[in-house]
């Protein structure tokens, strides 16, 4: 019988979760393709908006802390986004603790940042994004993966989204499960500090933001039936 084994998301190694979990990165962006063809979003004023974010503080990112870089660039944007809905029961939560265990594993810890069913309590997760974290052995790509399946499974979903940042660098990641393995793409690099690129970030983040929104919406109507 495999051992058990107890994962932080804090600490987590990307080869070690990818074993344990069996998981496998496929190397493809075919389920991306919906996904960044959500373009021609962005109204006049959220343009304004992110040229604003990134001609103040964009020459500021590599000098910047992880926390300095969240607070005046990253916040914003999700703010903007704005997953907030009273009417669905849906909010953004920050370092909030997140913790899913089968016979196999246990995954737990705080997550930096993720979308769920709830107002005050998340309860029910539908995205995450994972910075880099500036210490020895830090992975965003391992600790997103580790979060994506807790995730997954809390949500009992098909599929789930996220997404990873270092520095400038946002990386988009989609994560399902076939039979008993997972699988997940990663995107290619979309650079913030490219006015273009931080146009289709945030595009990228609108659409997530409208799924999660008719899935919510769609599942309500379901259960009033």
């Amino acid at each position: 019988m495999a051992e058990f084994r107890e994962f932080s998301f804090s600490g987590v190694d990307l080869q070690e979760i990818r074993e344990v979990t069996n998981s496998k990165r496929v190397f493809s962006q075919n389920r991306f393709d919906k996904w960044f063809s959500y373009r021609g979003k962005t109204s006049k004023s959220d343009r304004e908006f992110l040229q604003s974010l990134l001609k103040r503080y964009g020459y500021l990112f590599r000098t910047y802390s992880e926390d300095t870089l969240k607070a005046k660039f990253i916040i914003p944007i999700l703010n903007r986004v704005d997953f907030f809905s009273e009417e669905l029961q849906l909010s953004d939560f920050y370092h909030e603790k997140l913790a899913y265990r089968n016979e196999k594993f246990k995954l737990n810890g705080f997550c930096d940042f993720y979308v769920a069913g709830g107002l005050d309590i998340p309860e029910k997760p539908f995205f995450f994004i994972q910075e880099f974290k500036r210490t020895e052995g830090s992975n965003p790509e391992g600790q997103l993966i580790a979060e994506l399946i807790a995730g997954l499974e809390i949500n009992n979903s098909s599929y789930i989204r996220g997404a990873f940042i270092v520095g400038a660098i946002w990386n988009f990641v989609i994560l399902w499960k076939e039979d008993d393995r997972y699988f997940y793409e990663v995107s290619n690099n979309f650079d913030s500090t490219d006015s273009e690129k931080l146009i289709e970030i945030y595009e990228n983040l609108l659409f997530v933001k409208e799924e999660i929104f008719n899935l919510v919406t769609k599942e309500r109507k379901e259960h009033i039936k």
